[in-house]
């Protein structure tokens, strides 16, 4: 369990942070990259979250639970290495935002346009929360070239910008629908 006494340490004014093993990185380094990444971007599903209506109450409380989740997520990337009991991202959670996907996308039509990243401020709120997932997830990507990383962690933000997108697509449907791309329409303006 987390206590925070103090919220300053002085600790990390040499441009290091700590680690759950107890080592030191550089803050501008791969793996606090990526940590920060995966931290911004609960930030704008927290965003999303405030912007969607009563009638999205439990999408809402689904992304509430990635936002949980998504500390998960920072604390296996914060633990290089094997650690006994380390807190890691599990298939089972991979599966449970890829069923999430599956039920939002029953009732959606295919798809015969690329989506531009509008509409009301919830449906927006969904894109931009999805478009940080993604650098997240090249963060991640980055930090597994040169050092192990949990490859459920990999898969849990690739599968979670498609469940934020499929979520943009479902909360437009009760808007109006997507706003769709429009190759080419203002060339001749």
């Amino acid at each position: 369990m987390v206590k925070l006494n103090k919220i300053y340490t002085r600790t990390g004014d040499d441009g290091t942070s700590g680690l759950v093993d107890g080592s030191r990185t550089s803050k501008a380094g791969l793996r606090l990259t990526a940590i920060g990444e995966v931290d911004e971007a609960n930030s704008f599903i927290g965003v999303a979250i405030a912007a969607l209506d009563d009638e999205h109450e439990i999408l809402a409380d689904r992304l509430r639970l990635i936002q949980n989740e998504m500390f998960d997520l920072g604390a296996d990337l914060a633990t290089p290495g094997e650690i006994e009991g380390a807190l890691r991202i599990t298939p089972g959670q991979v599966a449970r935002i890829e069923g999430g996907i599956d039920v939002m996308n029953a009732d959606l039509a295919a798809l015969t346009s690329f989506i531009l990243p509008g509409g009301s401020g919830a449906v927006a709120a969904l894109h931009v929360a999805r478009a940080v997932v993604r650098r997240a997830e090249r963060a991640a990507v980055a930090l597994m070239a040169s050092e192990a990383v949990n490859h459920h962690a990999i898969a849990y933000l690739n599968r979670l910008s498609d469940h934020l997108f499929v979520a943009a697509r479902s909360v437009a449907a009760t808007e109006g629908g997507d706003v769709l791309w429009q190759p080419g329409a203002t060339r001749g303006q």
